[in-house]
């Protein structure tokens, strides 16, 4: 079934308000970890133990979420995710605020990480869909929604926090608001695929064996690298090695989130302008100068427009490289799957590897493995140049 222009522009709603959806998901959680930890009562240990139930849950659903979406549809699959995301986080609000039991914690965190991760997946696949439909670049503007609906969550939390909304409450809330929008948003995603067409796709394990796909996966490795590592490091970097207050590190992290927000906003206009290869390089090389003038500047303020240039920089390639893996509509679900699981890769390994380096020559200095792991990236950008 071809989609209508309303029906397209509907979905391109409908997309963006999943993706939006399911960043304030995950920020809201993130934002109550300190009062989790403490009704708890977890060292630093355990709560790191616990945390990675959240990353196990995702990455073991990331190589089925492409399979899942394959066969049964994008909005099927999205819908599906949400039930289990939206349980898992209420699990945590009562896991946590009720019951103190840190099993039922683990476990609701195991489930929202899953729901989050077959999400991704396949709210990747309909984005990638409806900007076919479109003929223009808009990947990047649903991402930007899922870093503007982080703000919103990270904001309500703080908020909740503040004025001593129990943590039950609030994660039970905003589960049902994520539940039932993301359910409520898939009716207007695009029309099934045609059987036929559907099922001419290509399965995981091909997509696996594509040198194209591994190529973009190294590259959205690469990108996730360099975008996680400012998430996880830049404020304790600024601090100690800046010896700036704790007040300013958060600024520079602000600093980092803005930049990435407007570059995905504007960078579709440059996309479709210059193609995704010469905007790719042109980014990176500003990524690499922006985290070594970061790192390298004597002045606070210098340091913190190196920042805005590595936000900046940053912005496009993970986007880009999701449009770049679903270019073959009926392979896309596999594809994207692939590439996720790659990508992903970054988010488990990069925190501990900055942290092993920063033991050694100091937090700050550790972050100058970005511009090291991207100035030789650059020679991947070709793979994602649409084929003929």
């Amino acid at each position: 079934m071809t989609a209508t222009l309303t029906q397209t522009n509907s979905a391109r709603t409908a997309v963006a308000l999943v993706f939006g959806l399911n960043g304030l998901s995950l920020a809201s959680w993130f934002a109550r970890v300190p009062a989790a930890r403490d009704a708890l009562g977890l060292t630093a240990g355990e709560l790191g133990v616990l945390l990675l139930a959240i990353s196990a849950g995702a990455v073991l659903s990331l190589p089925t979420a492409g399979a899942v979406a394959h066969r049964v549809g994008a909005a099927r699959t999205v819908a599906g995710a949400a039930v289990v995301g939206a349980g898992g986080l209420a699990l945590v609000g009562l896991g946590a605020g009720v019951l103190q039991n840190v099993p039922l914690v683990a476990a609701g965190l195991f489930a929202l990480g899953y729901g989050s991760g077959t999400c991704e997946v396949a709210m990747n696949v309909e984005a990638a869909a409806v900007e076919r439909r479109l003929g223009r670049t808009i990947m990047p503007r649903f991402h930007a929604a899922w870093s503007l609906g982080t703000v919103v969550g990270a904001g309500l939390g703080a908020a909740a926090a503040r004025v001593g909304v129990p943590i039950a409450v609030h994660l039970l809330v905003v589960a049902a608001v994520m539940g039932a929008g993301t359910v409520a948003a898939t009716r207007e995603f695009l029309p099934a695929a045609e059987p036929e067409a559907a099922g001419k796709g290509g399965g995981v394990l091909a997509a696996w064996r594509e040198p194209r796909t591994v190529l973009i996966g190294l590259l959205v490795l690469v990108m996730a690298f360099t975008e996680g590592t400012a998430n996880d490091w830049l404020a304790v970097a600024f601090v100690d090695g800046h010896g700036v207050s704790q007040a300013a590190g958060a600024l520079s992290f602000g600093v980092f989130v803005a930049a990435m927000t407007v570059g995905r906003t504007a960078g579709t206009v440059a996309l479709d302008r210059w193609g995704r290869v010469r905007v790719l390089a042109a980014t990176m090389l500003l990524a690499s100068a922006g985290a070594a003038t970061a790192v390298l500047a004597g002045a606070w303020l210098l340091a913190l427009a190196g920042v805005a240039l590595w936000g900046l920089g940053a912005s496009l390639g993970f986007p880009v490289g999701m449009s770049a893996a679903a270019d073959d509509e009926r392979h896309a679900p596999a594809r994207v799957s692939v590439v996720a699981v790659i990508g992903y890769t970054a988010f488990l390994a990069g925190p501990p590897l900055v942290g092993l380096l920063g033991d050694h020559v100091g937090v700050l200095r550790a972050l100058l493995v970005v511009p090291i792991l991207l100035l030789p990236a650059i020679a991947l950008i070709p793979a994602t140049r649409k084929p003929a």
